[in-house]
């Protein structure tokens, strides 16, 4: 006889506890173990939260190198079935070899559950006929449980789940995240010392009442915005370091439907627009997708959305100021270019109104499809089509952490018939599907790699663009771990070309993301190792670095509602000189809606407890020395631009703190 010993690991976190009887199965190249009950001398507590048990399985002769375990669980008479969650299962053979067994997956029944050895495997690579056979079954079994759905027609489709339980369990909120969640999501409006307010359908009279409000929960930058927003330096800053940093562009050449002359902008003949847009000090923000789209009715009152057109100028002190405001894309006598030199009302007002597009814009394209959408396309398409033991699986699974789950609560509590985005919004609606197909449409892969964005949108220069530089920095990290790991497995162009698992994640993601719209540039297939880095960077980089910068800072720039007014109640303005305080007051969003906005993105920027940085893997999916090591190496880098950033933002006056490592979180995960 020979013995194996087996040790199970059964995770720290809240649950994970069984008082089931555990059996296993060890599966080798040579034959496989009996099925064996696990029993310990320490009866019910071997397989508690964060307890370590070991165990001897034997058998007549060795079974050769081990390829996988069969794990189930069985329940006492008279006793329930409950849910267990094991860590790994590590297995040291009579030959001295260690095998890890990774898991990290809830157990739930009574089926039988095989897991293979922690050694990466494409399926080039997996030659074991148990191996490829398991394969088969994994993902036989993941296709049933992850499908596709149709949320509606024109955007990415979504995975099918009818309530937050009918997910599969491995990608559901912890406890403790399900806790904290629900807290905060129903305590938001007491917390804010707002809930006296939540039916209000009445209009603000006076500025210094939305003061009042906003005194009850403020961060330093939520309050720096409160004092500065009626500032142009400010209004520029925003587009560079705010939560919507990938609208602006370099203005090369005017647009025609936005018809700004020298004398408008430049009063005393000292420079004109072509001089200056030869310099590069020309930029143009332009909210083409709100154009068409039908605004919402809200406590029964009509809203508007504009489609504005902005022009802006770095001055020689690096700053960006706004110089031109066009309210509708097209020209007309009745839609003026508004000029900081017009009244004090007339330019806050087309200012105000820009900022409200942008609500719709940064919310619905930058925000939730850019990343949301598209990170749970990655996350399903992964889950359908990746077995556990592939390369890719144990890169990419740390990245999908909670995202199934939040965008479920996302389409049933902000987008759904009776969503605060849909009812409070003036895109809510019918408008906010418009945008949302409008924005998929204009989605380009180059425009989800940040340096290549970059380039296209001509910023590579542009002055105190933290967003830029975090990120470039950031991508480059990234990039650099996902090379070491995916050239570790791939040794050649043909091995990514041979792997049909692979070739069926990207063929997913093109048609059921990106709706087989082949001028999005997104692949169809992989030929290159390099193609299939660069995906992955940008898979990575979406659902944590852009993430964070489009979704971190939503209370520092929008808890202040008139810096970001989620809806407005007049139209836009036809002419000058007709505007006041009283007019601003009137076209700002009612009480109600001011205060369910504030709530939405004071939750949407709570960090939860349990929280895991970018770069940092409490689950160790990968067992070989390299990637190990590349890991470590990654964390290290982290680090360096971490401390590299806080050094910067000592002499900020605003601090730039979205892409900080330690503050990006490794998944779409709020």
């Amino acid at each position: 006889m020979v013995n194996y010993c087996v040790t199970v690991f059964t995770s720290d976190r809240v649950g994970a506890t069984t008082f089931n009887n555990v059996f296993i199965k060890l599966v080798g190249t040579n034959g496989e173990s009996e099925r064996k009950w696990l029993v310990s001398l320490r009866g019910a507590s071997a397989f508690v939260k964060g307890a370590t048990a070991s165990f001897t399985v034997s058998c007549p002769t060795s079974i050769g190198k081990l390829v996988l375990v069969e794990v189930d669980k069985k329940s006492l008479p008279l006793f329930p079935e409950d849910s267990w969650f094991p860590a790994k299962v590590e297995v040291k053979s009579p030959e001295g070899d260690v095998y890890n067994f990774p898991i990290y997956r809830w157990i739930n029944d009574s089926e039988v559950h095989r897991f293979r050895q922690g050694t990466a495997l494409t399926i080039i690579q997996d030659d074991h006929h148990l191996g490829r056979y398991s394969r088969e079954v994994e993902l036989q079994q993941r296709k049933e449980d992850y499908r596709w759905d149709v949320y509606v027609e024109g955007l990415p489709h979504y995975m099918k789940a009818d309530n937050p339980y009918s997910l599969p369990s491995e990608v559901r909120f912890s406890f403790t995240k399900t806790t904290e969640f629900l807290f905060t999501a129903s305590t938001g409006l007491t917390e804010l010392q707002l809930k006296g307010l939540a039916n209000s359908k009445k209009s603000w009279t006076d500025i210094a009442d939305i003061d009042r409000v906003f005194c009850c929960k403020t961060t330093a930058i939520s309050e720096y915005v409160q004092r500065h927003w009626k500032e142009n330096a400010f209004f520029g800053y925003q587009y560079l370091n705010g939560v919507n940093p990938i609208l602006i562009s370099r203005c090369t050449d005017l647009p025609k439907n936005f018809p700004v002359t020298d004398k408008m902008v430049f009063l005393h003949g000292q420079s004109s627009l072509s001089d200056e847009m030869k310099k590069g000090n020309i930029f143009l923000c332009d909210y083409k997708r709100m154009d068409g789209a039908q605004a919402n009715v809200i406590n029964g009152k009509k809203q508007y959305i504009v489609a504005p057109l902005v022009l802006l100028q770095k001055t020689p002190d690096d700053k960006l100021m706004p110089i031109a405001i066009q309210l509708k894309q097209e020209p007309a006598d009745d839609n003026p270019i508004f000029l900081p030199t017009d009244s004090e009302y007339d330019w806050l007002l087309a200012k105000i109104f820009v900022r409200s597009a942008d609500f719709s814009e940064h919310q619905l394209n930058t925000h939730l499809l850019r990343t949301h959408l598209l990170a749970e396309v990655f996350a399903v398409s992964l889950l359908r089509n990746i077995p556990m033991v592939h390369p890719l699986y144990k890169l990419l699974i740390p990245h999908t952490r909670y995202t199934m789950q939040i965008n479920f609560l996302a389409r049933r509590t902000l987008i759904s018939e009776d969503g605060v985005l849909t009812k409070f919004s003036a895109s809510g609606g019918e408008g906010m599907i418009t945008i949302l197909r409008k924005s998929l449409s204009s989605v380009t892969y180059s425009s989800l790699c940040i340096p290549e964005d970059i380039a296209e949108r001509g910023m590579e220069s542009m002055p105190n663009y933290y967003y830029r530089d975090d990120g470039l920095r950031l991508w480059d990290i990234i990039l650099r771990f996902v090379q070491g790991i995916l050239e570790f497995h791939y040794k050649n162009d043909s091995e990514v070309q041979q792997d049909s698992e692979l070739q069926q994640w990207i063929l997913d993601i093109f048609e059921h993301g990106f709706l087989s719209q082949a001028g999005s540039g997104i692949p169809e297939r992989f030929t290159t190792v390099a193609e299939l880095v660069k995906f992955v960077t940008m898979v990575i980089f979406t659902g944590s670095a852009q993430h964070a910068a489009v979704n971190s800072g939503q209370f520092d720039y929008g808890g202040w509602m008139p810096n970001t007014p989620s809806s407005l109640k007049l139209p836009p303005p036809t002419e000058k000189g007709k505007s006041s305080e009283d007019t601003i007051l009137k076209t700002l969003p009612d009480v109600n809606v001011t205060v369910q906005g504030m709530a939405t993105v004071w939750l949407l920027s709570k960090q939860s407890s349990d929280f895991v940085p970018l770069g940092q893997y409490p689950e160790d999916h990968f067992s070989e020395k390299t990637p190990c090591d590349l890991i470590k190496e990654f964390q290290k880098e982290l680090q360096v631009l971490s401390t590299a950033i806080k050094a910067r933002n000592e002499h900020l006056e605003v601090p730039y703190t979205y892409m900080d490592p330690e503050k990006v979180e490794n998944s779409v995960a709020i």
